[in-house]
């Protein structure tokens, strides 16, 4: 994932033709459906969604934290446009983990392109 800075976000463009989700308070777009891996992860405030990647977000520094899952160095991401803190992603983890988003659902909806 890649820190954007203010000038780079309408550059972040997720195309409307597949379901997208945004963020429900600044509307940026944060994923495609297609890069959704699993309904089933808790954030610290509720119901998550884990992401191969998102967009226009901003990334906090890594720490280690005690999750659900035990120990994990992670870094809490949020929206680049309303700064409303998102979730967070994996810095080191498990292997299948690095890398990925954790996104609490309270914080976006589902946006464009849904049947």
């Amino acid at each position: 994932m890649v820190k954007l800075t203010r000038s780079e976000i309408s550059q972040a463009y997720l195309p409307s033709c597949h379901g997208t989700y945004s963020c429900i308070h600044g509307r940026a777009r944060l994923a495609n459906h297609d890069e959704l891996i699993s309904k089933s992860f808790r954030g610290h405030h509720g119901r998550a969604y884990h992401f191969k990647s998102v967009v226009n977000v901003g990334c906090g520094p890594a720490e280690e934290r005690g999750l659900l899952t035990g120990l994990h160095a992670i870094a809490d991401i949020y929206c680049e446009n309303c700064k409303t803190m998102w979730g967070w992603k994996y810095e080191s983890s498990q292997k299948y983990k690095e890398g990925k988003a954790i996104i609490e659902l309270a914080h976006m909806i589902k946006d464009y392109g849904w049947d």
